[in-house]
């Protein structure tokens, strides 16, 4: 009854067999004519078996099993990479809720009923009315400054130049020391400095401004040293997985706007900066104790975990803290490739999130910003969008559907192509605010497929330098946020009307697709080889560099 499909080593009745590794992996099995059993513990402490016996009804039954020993270190690793997002993005929004208790209410215009005043009747007749000023409801929040609408910008923009400042040198700071003690130590003083601006506030607008600046100095370290980090944890068939997670920025906009509303109504808007800063450091101390650079560093990570994780990179990753090679990347056509088809995504997800709504609001009457799911829902599309896409990507990977540079190149069909043609339907979509937001939605959803083209083709280039090729492309893109609004204003100065946002459009469209068609010409996935300068250079012969699966 046992006779089909049996290992050939248990064929007989009383065979059995086991066979141990050093690492603690294992095979074993048995026949002894009643049941059949054979188990394998692998990589990662994985334990698969199964297992045949004959029933009280005298049939055969197969039961088959798989048992992980413990969540896998790397798995940790993934959660942090999300939560040190998340909260970073708490400290980098809160301040556009924050700043409107924070101020004087800007004054309504009564408008009671006017009676003509140059049409026969005396200019000075006190008895003509005009529109009178009348301050809003001031609720009592916490201390009112009377900064004006020009001050409260420039600290709404002081993160943002301040951000700009470390993106690009982050990724060569992570790759020289480290990013767990970067990244921890970064958001520690993002921390502090959030928990310090009510303080700040009362030495005046100025004082808060280099505040926000100093924070947005301490931000512009994470992603690239994120991206480092992933480059070192991350299997090749799992790397959709942990670029993935660093769309915890997306969900932490989502919480921090509601959350903070709650703590400034309810505590006042000081509370609104000291809990989410207290939040940070309960995060920075995980970080601390579960996140190390490399499994090879790792205090806690199973034998078998970290021998399967550094196996599985290969030689991609080197053990040395290598210069990067500036002028062989800048001159590297798959890199540039990358560098367009980052800045065209930046382009659209800055363009999609603050001129849309401006769209929405002086076209169509829609003020989207009173509708709190409608506002929120683009993002939580973008991010649960980005863990399918990154899902799908893996599992193309893994099981070698397609090469990788063949998925990178396919995804951006997804990530920026049909976006972009959801952009030109904005301008066909009619007066309907909420076909609008549905397209908005279904946009940024698409865009979620970033995380397996322009968010990991870093990975792919240069592991060893993928923090610095990140640092360099989100320095570049994140002009977009300059330029874009720039470019709203020139078309919408005198008029904003739907003739007038067709050529806005048009312009984000183009930003979208025609990177994406650059990078389907000359992106690659290959590694290149100024991935190791200092191997290559000593080789007297250079060999092709084969594509990674």
């Amino acid at each position: 009854m046992f006779a089909d499909s049996l290992p050939p080593n248990l064929n007989r009745v009383g065979s059995q067999f086991l066979v141990m590794a050093s690492n603690g992996n294992y095979q074993y099995g048995y026949n002894d004519g009643h049941s059949i059993k054979t188990e394998t513990r692998s990589a990662g402490g994985v334990v698969e078996g199964f297992y045949k016996y004959v029933d009280a009804n005298n049939e055969l039954r197969t039961v088959q099993y798989t048992v992980r020993d413990r969540i896998p270190t790397r798995l940790n690793i993934g959660i942090m990479l999300f939560m040190s997002c998340f909260v970073s993005y708490m400290l980098r929004v809160n301040m556009s809720v924050n700043l409107l208790a924070m101020v004087q209410p800007i004054q309504k215009m009564n408008q009671p009923a006017v009676k003509p005043m140059f049409n026969g009747t005396n200019a000075n007749d006190t008895s003509a009315t005009m529109p009178m000023p009348t301050a809003a409801a001031v609720h009592n929040y916490g201390p009112r400054y009377n900064w004006s609408s020009h001050d409260q910008s420039l600290i709404l923009g002081a993160y943002f130049y301040g951000y700009l400042v470390t993106s690009l040198p982050a990724g060569v700071l992570a790759e020289r020391f480290g990013p767990r003690n970067l990244v921890g130590s970064t958001l520690a003083a993002s921390a502090l400095l959030t928990a310090l601006t009510p303080l700040a506030a009362t030495y005046g607008m100025w004082t808060v401004v280099v505040n926000r600046a100093a924070l947005g100095i301490c931000g512009g370290v994470l992603y690239p040293a994120l991206h480092n980090l992933v480059s070192r944890w991350a299997p090749p068939d799992e790397k959709g997985k942990f670029v993935s997670a660093l769309m915890g920025g997306t969900f932490g906009t989502v919480v921090t706007w509601p959350l903070v509303g709650v703590l400034i109504e309810t505590f006042g808007w000081s509370f609104a900066f000291y809990v989410p800063a207290v939040i940070t450091a309960i995060v920075v101390a995980f970080w601390l104790i579960i996140v190390a650079d490399s499994p090879a560093k790792h205090p806690r990570i199973k034998k078998e975990e970290q021998d399967y994780i550094i196996k599985s990179l290969g030689d991609t990753i080197s053990k040395q803290n290598l210069l990067p090679p500036v002028l062989k990347m800048i001159t590297s056509l798959p890199f540039l490739a990358l560098l367009v088809l980052h800045f065209g995504n930046l382009w659209g997800l800055y363009f999609l999130l603050t001129a849309a709504p401006k769209f929405m609001s002086e076209v169509l009457g829609f003020k989207l910003a009173k509708a709190g799911f409608l506002a929120a829902l683009p993002y939580l599309a973008r991010a649960l969008a980005a863990f399918g896409f990154g899902s799908i990507g893996d599992y193309l990977r893994k099981k070698s559907v397609f090469s990788v540079t063949t998925i990178r190149k396919s995804f951006c069909l997804f990530s920026h192509i049909i976006p972009g043609l959801f952009l030109v339907g904005l301008i066909y979509a009619g007066f309907d605010p909420y076909v609008c937001v549905a397209i908005i939605t279904l946009s940024l959803g698409f865009n979620g497929a970033s995380t397996m083209t322009n968010l990991q083709n870093s990975q792919d280039l240069a592991p060893n330098f993928a923090g610095t090729l990140y640092g360099i492309i989100n320095f570049v893109g994140t002009t977009s946020g300059f330029i874009s609004p720039m470019l709203v204003a020139h078309f919408t100065a005198d008029r904003s009307t739907m003739d007038e946002w067709q050529y806005v459009f048009a312009i984000g469209a183009a930003a979208y697709i025609i990177p994406a068609l650059v990078f389907v010409l000359f992106g690659s996935a290959v590694v290149q080889k100024w991935n190791e300068p200092k191997q290559h250079e000593s080789k007297q012969t250079t060999k092709q560099v084969q594509e990674t699966y």
